[in-house]
């Protein structure tokens, strides 16, 4: 479904994507882990063609995202739901109105089955009866589960999601790591989730990829990660404060 190729980016001559390979197949969920800063959201707006790549591919079901026209390219992001970190809801709108925002937007759609795909979308989050609200009045683990109704309105085939647990606490986290789960089981869609959550990654993933110096440089199994014997892997997986990982790279590495 996904292959990215030899992708590289710089900004300001710090190099943050160096020749990154990645294959994600087809209804699985790929978890890019990795410190905060090392270019994880970076990735997610190259596959999603807001950003373009200094050098590679980058090919999406067969089209290579960085050739597209800007028509082309809109066609394409129909198919694929963000979730941004943080949920990014619109705060002068409605939950209604946030859930339904990328139909109305790019689609002639009748407003029966708009809101026939809202209701339906709330409820696979576990929202029902709350479309009336507005952003402020909802607690941050109910903002992440409106931004996921969002993504999936538009009955996506991909999901991308940015640090999707970042900012709640541990119970929700786990809910929102279940929701994560079971969505994908219920809708089969191909998932890249980016975090620093390893209790995460390891609920959710079928694949794990840790990107480190704009490379990736381990992927396999969550079972096989945590037996990796790749140093930089066992100290982040671990958050261990000594190890190959030094403290210097995490202030002038951030991106």
């Amino acid at each position: 479904m996904i292959e990215i190729i030899e992708l590289s980016k710089s900004f300001n001559n710090h190099k943050v994507l160096d020749n990154l390979s990645l294959r994600v197949d087809k209804g699985s969920t790929c978890v890019v882990i990795g410190r905060s800063g090392c270019g994880k959201s970076v990735l997610l707006k190259h596959i999603i063609g807001i950003l373009k790549p200094d050098k590679g591919k980058i090919f999406i079901d067969g089209k290579e995202v960085t050739t597209l026209k800007e028509k082309e390219l809109n066609q394409l992001r129909l198919k694929i739901g963000m979730v941004f970190q943080g949920g990014a809801l619109f705060d002068s709108l409605t939950v209604e109105e946030n859930v339904g925002f990328g139909l109305t937007e790019h689609n002639q759609i009748k407003s029966e089955e708009l809101e026939e795909r809202i209701n339906e979308s709330l409820r696979l989050v576990g929202l029902e009866g709350i479309k009336h609200l507005m952003p402020s009045e909802l607690s941050g683990g109910m903002k992440k589960r409106v931004a996921l109704a969002r993504a999936i309105c538009i009955r996506p085939e991909i999901i991308l999601y940015d640090e999707p647990t970042t900012g709640v606490d541990p119970i929700t986290a786990d809910g929102i790591n279940t929701l994560i789960r079971n969505l994908h089981d219920k809708l089969k869609v191909t998932s890249i989730v980016v975090t620093h959550d390893m209790k995460s990654a390891y609920k959710i993933a079928d694949k794990i990829a840790m990107l480190y110096q704009g490379r990736i440089i381990a992927e396999g199994s969550p079972s096989q990660i945590q037996n990796t014997d790749n140093p930089v892997v066992y100290q982040f997986i671990n958050g261990l404060a000594e190890g190959p990982i030094t403290e210097m790279e995490a202030v002038y590495g951030l991106w």
